[in-house]
Protein backbone atom coordinates (compact mmCIF):
# COMPACT_ATOMS: atom_id res chain seq x y z
CA UNK A 1 0.00 0.00 0.00
CA UNK A 2 3.03 2.10 0.01
CA UNK A 3 4.24 3.44 -3.40
CA UNK A 4 6.98 5.09 -4.32
CA UNK A 5 6.44 8.88 -4.25
CA UNK A 6 2.83 10.09 -2.20
CA UNK A 7 0.25 11.04 -4.19
CA UNK A 8 0.03 14.38 -2.49
CA UNK A 9 1.29 17.06 -4.89
CA UNK A 10 0.91 14.60 -7.90
CA UNK A 11 -1.24 14.72 -10.40
CA UNK A 12 -3.29 12.01 -9.19
CA UNK A 13 -6.56 10.07 -11.00
CA UNK A 14 -9.70 8.91 -9.31
CA UNK A 15 -10.61 5.72 -9.06
CA UNK A 16 -14.20 5.01 -8.21
CA UNK A 17 -14.16 1.30 -7.75
CA UNK A 18 -12.56 0.34 -4.57
CA UNK A 19 -8.73 0.43 -4.60
CA UNK A 20 -7.16 -0.01 -1.19
CA UNK A 21 -3.79 0.54 -3.10
CA UNK A 22 -3.87 4.00 -3.36
CA UNK A 23 -3.39 4.31 0.38
CA UNK A 24 0.35 5.62 0.94
CA UNK A 25 2.16 5.10 4.50
CA UNK A 26 4.71 7.16 5.76
CA UNK A 27 7.27 6.15 8.92
CA UNK A 28 6.03 8.19 11.75
CA UNK A 29 9.56 7.74 13.03
CA UNK A 30 10.59 10.21 10.29
CA UNK A 31 9.87 12.94 12.46
CA UNK A 32 9.62 11.99 15.89
CA UNK A 33 13.89 10.94 15.29
CA UNK A 34 14.46 14.46 16.12
CA UNK A 35 12.26 14.54 19.20
CA UNK A 36 13.34 12.13 21.68
CA UNK A 37 15.96 9.68 21.92
CA UNK A 38 14.19 7.44 24.18
CA UNK A 39 10.41 6.39 24.68
CA UNK A 40 8.10 8.91 23.65
CA UNK A 41 6.77 11.00 26.23
CA UNK A 42 2.82 10.65 25.20
CA UNK A 43 0.40 8.57 24.44
CA UNK A 44 -2.59 9.54 21.93
CA UNK A 45 -5.02 9.27 18.96
CA UNK A 46 -5.24 10.92 15.53
CA UNK A 47 -8.75 11.38 14.62
CA UNK A 48 -9.71 11.87 10.50
CA UNK A 49 -13.59 13.02 10.41
CA UNK A 50 -14.64 12.00 6.15
CA UNK A 51 -17.60 14.18 5.59
CA UNK A 52 -18.10 12.99 1.93
CA UNK A 53 -17.94 9.21 1.84
CA UNK A 54 -20.49 7.88 -0.21
CA UNK A 55 -21.08 4.16 -1.66
CA UNK A 56 -23.81 1.99 -3.45
CA UNK A 57 -26.70 -0.37 -1.09
CA UNK A 58 -29.01 -2.39 -2.30
CA UNK A 59 -30.60 -1.77 -5.57
CA UNK A 60 -27.49 0.83 -6.45
CA UNK A 61 -28.74 3.32 -4.57
CA UNK A 62 -26.15 5.74 -3.65
CA UNK A 63 -25.67 6.21 0.48
CA UNK A 64 -24.44 9.44 1.82
CA UNK A 65 -22.42 8.85 5.21
CA UNK A 66 -19.88 10.62 7.52
CA UNK A 67 -16.83 8.67 9.03
CA UNK A 68 -14.79 9.16 12.11
CA UNK A 69 -11.56 7.43 12.17
CA UNK A 70 -9.39 6.88 14.77
CA UNK A 71 -5.70 5.57 14.62
CA UNK A 72 -3.32 5.17 17.81
CA UNK A 73 -0.09 7.76 17.94
CA UNK A 74 1.64 4.14 18.72
CA UNK A 75 1.27 2.86 15.07
CA UNK A 76 4.07 2.85 12.94
CA UNK A 77 2.72 4.89 10.30
CA UNK A 78 0.64 7.83 9.56
CA UNK A 79 -1.83 7.72 6.57
CA UNK A 80 -1.19 10.55 3.83
CA UNK A 81 -4.37 12.92 3.11
CA UNK A 82 -4.38 13.07 -0.54
CA UNK A 83 -4.33 8.92 -0.65
CA UNK A 84 -6.89 8.72 2.23
CA UNK A 85 -8.98 11.14 -0.07
CA UNK A 86 -8.26 8.51 -3.14
CA UNK A 87 -9.11 5.75 -1.17
CA UNK A 88 -12.49 6.88 0.53
CA UNK A 89 -13.36 8.31 -3.40
CA UNK A 90 -12.81 5.01 -4.56
CA UNK A 91 -15.75 3.59 -2.72
CA UNK A 92 -18.15 5.64 -4.62
CA UNK A 93 -19.46 3.27 -7.19
CA UNK A 94 -18.76 0.27 -5.53
CA UNK A 95 -21.75 -1.84 -3.78
CA UNK A 96 -21.44 -2.80 -0.18
CA UNK A 97 -24.64 -4.37 2.08
CA UNK A 98 -24.09 -2.56 5.48
CA UNK A 99 -22.29 0.17 6.94
CA UNK A 100 -20.90 -2.50 8.88
CA UNK A 101 -19.34 -3.98 6.01
CA UNK A 102 -17.88 -0.62 5.10
CA UNK A 103 -16.44 -0.18 8.48
CA UNK A 104 -14.92 -3.31 8.58
CA UNK A 105 -13.57 -2.90 4.91
CA UNK A 106 -11.90 0.85 6.01
CA UNK A 107 -10.37 -0.92 9.33
CA UNK A 108 -8.93 -3.76 7.54
CA UNK A 109 -7.38 -1.19 4.75
CA UNK A 110 -6.25 1.55 7.13
CA UNK A 111 -4.78 -0.73 9.88
CA UNK A 112 -2.25 -2.31 7.00
CA UNK A 113 -1.89 1.19 5.88
CA UNK A 114 -1.10 2.53 9.84
CA UNK A 115 0.60 -0.71 10.82
CA UNK A 116 -1.68 -0.90 14.01
CA UNK A 117 -5.60 -1.01 14.68
CA UNK A 118 -7.64 1.15 13.16
CA UNK A 119 -10.88 2.37 14.84
CA UNK A 120 -13.79 3.87 12.23
CA UNK A 121 -17.22 4.69 13.28
CA UNK A 122 -19.90 4.97 10.49
CA UNK A 123 -22.81 7.33 10.55
CA UNK A 124 -25.27 7.87 7.43
CA UNK A 125 -25.52 11.70 7.05
CA UNK A 126 -29.56 11.37 7.92
CA UNK A 127 -28.08 10.03 11.61
CA UNK A 128 -25.68 13.16 12.29
CA UNK A 129 -27.81 16.23 10.92
CA UNK A 130 -28.77 17.38 14.69
CA UNK A 131 -25.12 17.30 15.50
CA UNK A 132 -23.97 20.83 16.43
CA UNK A 133 -20.54 22.52 16.78
CA UNK A 134 -18.63 22.87 20.23
CA UNK A 135 -16.18 25.39 21.57
CA UNK A 136 -12.60 24.31 23.44
CA UNK A 137 -12.69 24.88 26.72
CA UNK A 138 -10.68 27.97 28.90
CA UNK A 139 -8.90 30.94 28.04
CA UNK A 140 -8.88 31.98 24.51
CA UNK A 141 -5.52 33.92 23.40
CA UNK A 142 -6.41 35.42 20.34
CA UNK A 143 -6.97 39.16 21.51
CA UNK A 144 -3.92 38.89 23.52
CA UNK A 145 -1.72 42.21 22.75
CA UNK A 146 1.42 40.00 21.62
CA UNK A 147 3.96 41.38 19.12
CA UNK A 148 4.74 38.47 16.77
CA UNK A 149 8.30 38.68 15.31
CA UNK A 150 9.47 35.26 15.13
CA UNK A 151 8.69 32.90 12.13
CA UNK A 152 11.24 29.73 13.08
CA UNK A 153 9.88 27.24 15.86
CA UNK A 154 11.65 27.94 19.25
CA UNK A 155 10.96 26.59 22.22
CA UNK A 156 12.88 29.24 23.45
CA UNK A 157 9.78 32.10 23.77
CA UNK A 158 7.92 29.79 26.18
CA UNK A 159 7.99 31.09 29.97
CA UNK A 160 6.49 30.24 32.98
CA UNK A 161 5.89 31.25 36.76
CA UNK A 162 7.52 29.20 38.74
CA UNK A 163 6.14 29.96 41.86
CA UNK A 164 2.27 29.47 40.82
CA UNK A 165 1.29 26.29 40.32
CA UNK A 166 -2.20 26.00 38.04
CA UNK A 167 -4.17 23.41 36.43
CA UNK A 168 -5.84 25.27 33.79
CA UNK A 169 -7.18 24.87 29.76
CA UNK A 170 -6.15 27.84 26.90
CA UNK A 171 -7.01 27.75 23.25
CA UNK A 172 -6.45 29.70 20.16
CA UNK A 173 -7.54 29.58 17.03
CA UNK A 174 -4.08 31.17 15.17
CA UNK A 175 -2.07 27.91 14.31
CA UNK A 176 -1.13 27.69 10.88
CA UNK A 177 1.57 25.21 9.36
CA UNK A 178 2.64 24.64 6.10
CA UNK A 179 2.59 20.98 4.07
CA UNK A 180 5.67 19.67 3.83
CA UNK A 181 5.05 18.41 0.38
CA UNK A 182 2.76 21.33 -1.18
CA UNK A 183 3.35 23.95 0.96
CA UNK A 184 0.00 24.86 1.18
CA UNK A 185 -1.29 26.35 4.40
CA UNK A 186 -2.89 23.65 7.20
CA UNK A 187 -5.22 26.08 9.24
CA UNK A 188 -6.79 24.87 12.62
CA UNK A 189 -7.05 25.48 15.89
CA UNK A 190 -4.57 24.46 19.30
CA UNK A 191 -6.14 23.56 23.02
CA UNK A 192 -4.08 23.02 25.76
CA UNK A 193 -4.86 21.32 29.52
CA UNK A 194 -2.15 21.24 32.10
CA UNK A 195 -0.71 21.22 35.59
CA UNK A 196 1.99 22.88 36.57
CA UNK A 197 4.28 26.11 37.17
CA UNK A 198 1.51 28.50 35.38
CA UNK A 199 2.60 29.13 31.31
CA UNK A 200 3.04 32.73 30.43
CA UNK A 201 -0.65 33.29 27.43
CA UNK A 202 1.46 35.52 25.60
CA UNK A 203 4.85 33.40 25.32
CA UNK A 204 2.32 30.58 24.16
CA UNK A 205 0.42 32.34 22.04
CA UNK A 206 3.82 33.52 20.38
CA UNK A 207 5.17 29.84 20.08
CA UNK A 208 1.92 28.50 18.29
CA UNK A 209 2.38 31.36 15.90
CA UNK A 210 6.19 30.39 15.13
CA UNK A 211 4.45 27.59 13.02
CA UNK A 212 3.11 29.44 10.98
CA UNK A 213 5.83 28.79 8.06
CA UNK A 214 6.58 25.84 9.63
CA UNK A 215 6.78 22.81 6.81
CA UNK A 216 5.38 19.58 8.75
CA UNK A 217 2.74 17.47 9.11
CA UNK A 218 -0.38 17.74 11.33
CA UNK A 219 0.49 14.78 13.67
CA UNK A 220 4.17 16.22 13.85
CA UNK A 221 3.14 19.50 14.37
CA UNK A 222 1.31 18.77 17.87
CA UNK A 223 4.13 16.29 18.99
CA UNK A 224 6.65 18.70 18.30
CA UNK A 225 4.53 21.00 20.42
CA UNK A 226 4.02 18.66 23.00
CA UNK A 227 7.84 17.67 23.79
CA UNK A 228 9.00 21.47 23.89
CA UNK A 229 6.13 22.55 25.91
CA UNK A 230 6.50 19.60 28.61
CA UNK A 231 10.20 19.88 28.64
CA UNK A 232 10.32 23.88 28.33
CA UNK A 233 7.07 24.57 31.13
CA UNK A 234 7.41 21.46 33.61
CA UNK A 235 4.50 20.43 32.93
CA UNK A 236 3.12 17.34 35.18
CA UNK A 237 0.28 16.52 33.09
CA UNK A 238 0.03 17.93 29.91
CA UNK A 239 -2.69 17.40 27.25
CA UNK A 240 -2.35 18.95 23.95
CA UNK A 241 -5.36 18.57 20.66
CA UNK A 242 -5.32 20.37 17.12
CA UNK A 243 -8.15 20.34 15.24
CA UNK A 244 -7.54 21.23 11.32
CA UNK A 245 -9.47 22.65 8.82
CA UNK A 246 -10.54 20.29 6.49
CA UNK A 247 -9.13 19.53 2.99
CA UNK A 248 -10.60 17.41 0.37
CA UNK A 249 -13.34 16.88 2.84
CA UNK A 250 -11.35 15.20 5.36
CA UNK A 251 -10.35 17.58 8.97
CA UNK A 252 -7.04 15.69 10.99
CA UNK A 253 -7.04 15.95 14.48
CA UNK A 254 -3.98 15.01 16.01
CA UNK A 255 -4.54 14.42 20.20
CA UNK A 256 -0.90 14.22 22.31
CA UNK A 257 -1.32 13.11 25.78
CA UNK A 258 0.55 12.33 29.32
CA UNK A 259 -2.39 11.63 31.30
CA UNK A 260 -5.47 11.13 29.12
CA UNK A 261 -6.18 8.31 26.96
CA UNK A 262 -8.50 9.99 23.91
CA UNK A 263 -10.66 13.08 23.43
CA UNK A 264 -14.54 13.45 22.64
CA UNK A 265 -14.57 14.04 19.01
CA UNK A 266 -16.25 17.71 19.16
CA UNK A 267 -16.42 19.46 15.99
CA UNK A 268 -15.70 23.22 16.06
CA UNK A 269 -17.56 25.61 13.66
CA UNK A 270 -14.65 26.21 11.00
CA UNK A 271 -14.73 22.71 10.73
Amino acid sequence: MTHAKPPLGQQSSYPDKYDPSVLFSIPRAESRGALSSGPLPFRGVDIWNAWELSWLGPGDLPIAATAEIRIAADTPNLIESKSLKLYLNSFAMSQFDSLASVAETINRDLGAAAGGRVDARISRVTDTEADTVSRLPGLCLDDLPVTCDSWEVDAGLLSIDQDVVVEEDMYTHLLRSLCPVTDQPDIGSFAIHYRGPRIDPASLLRYVVSFRLHNDFHEACVERMFVDILKCCQAEKLTILARFQRRGGIDINPFRSNFEDAPRNVRLWRQ
